[in-house]
């Protein structure tokens, strides 16, 4: 998972532990970290040398380019820097970088190096830190067995975030049309009505460029408010020809309508149409 303040402070710690006695040349990572798509992440990172020194340029950069003499994601020596790569360290031991707007061709093992005021003061951390970018995962559990969703269906909607593991500790919300509608892993209807029909998103709270695929809930229903309409309206002579509509609201459409004739006891099939 991402580090958020509270956790970077946690992580940070465990590796200044590991690392305080040390007079010698080292660079600490937390070995991975995961984010989401559209987040933002912190890489933590410790670096260790020689009392004697002062460190005069720090640098970050990505396997895929020369971690010894760059070009580098963050130089310190640089009056060009990213926006989206920022160094949140210094330069004593904090070595840590957080990067914005996380993509999937960001991945990979980043690596940190810096250079000191003595004439051999140059140290690369070559173990690096890997980072994953994950999608977040959208599934729907219709409890009725059936394969459409119908009027009165109980339905499960769950967001997870595979960075998370088995646990789910991220708050989410939900979107419906690109309107927050609630908080929380899951949206759950016991009795799912047509208008809870919609594209559904869930995003991270605290990271709202952070969105799944849309998930589209289409509640079917049977026929609802038929009625029939005579046209015209206005009283009309003996002989005269009038129309009569049926029309009904269904999801699907309704495609069939049948007409009746009640004759007394009898109940006769007048027409298979919508109008007469």
């Amino acid at each position: 998972m991402y580090p958020e303040h509270g956790n970077l402070t946690w992580i940070l710690s465990l590796l200044l532990l590991s690392g305080v006695l040390s007079n010698e040349w080292k660079v600490e990572y937390q070995p991975s970290v995961c984010a989401v798509k559209g987040s933002s992440v912190v890489i933590p990172c410790l670096f260790y040398y020689p009392k004697k020194e002062k460190v005069k340029e720090v640098k970050w950069s990505h396997e895929s380019k020369d971690s010894y003499n760059g070009p580098f994601i963050f130089d310190s020596a640089s009056k060009n820097q990213s926006s989206r790569f920022q160094y949140i360290g210094d330069k004593l031991q904090n070595c840590s970088l957080k990067i914005n707007l996380v993509e999937h061709n960001i991945a990979g093992k980043y690596i940190f190096r810096f250079i000191t005021k003595s004439p051999t003061g140059k140290w690369t951390g070559t173990e690096g830190s890997t980072l994953k970018i994950v999608d977040l995962k959208t599934s729907v559990t219709n409890t009725s067995g059936h394969g459409a969703t119908k009027e009165g269906d109980s339905v499960n909607v769950t967001c997870r975030n595979s960075c998370d593991g088995g646990d789910v500790s991220s708050a989410f919300i939900w979107l419906k049309n690109g309107v927050s509608i609630h908080e929380g892993p899951s949206l759950y209807w016991r009795d799912i009505s047509p208008s809870n029909s919609g594209n559904y998103t869930c995003s991270l709270k605290a990271h709202r460029g952070t969105t799944s695929g849309v998930v589209h809930i289409n509640v079917e229903y049977g026929p609802k408010n038929t009625s029939v309409s005579v046209r015209p309206s206005t009283e009309v002579d003996v002989g005269s020809n009038v129309i009569l509509t049926c029309s009904s609201r269904a999801n699907p459409p309704v495609e069939n309508y049948s007409w009746f004739k009640v004759d007394e006891d009898d109940v006769i099939i007048v027409e298979n149409k919508s109008e007469l």
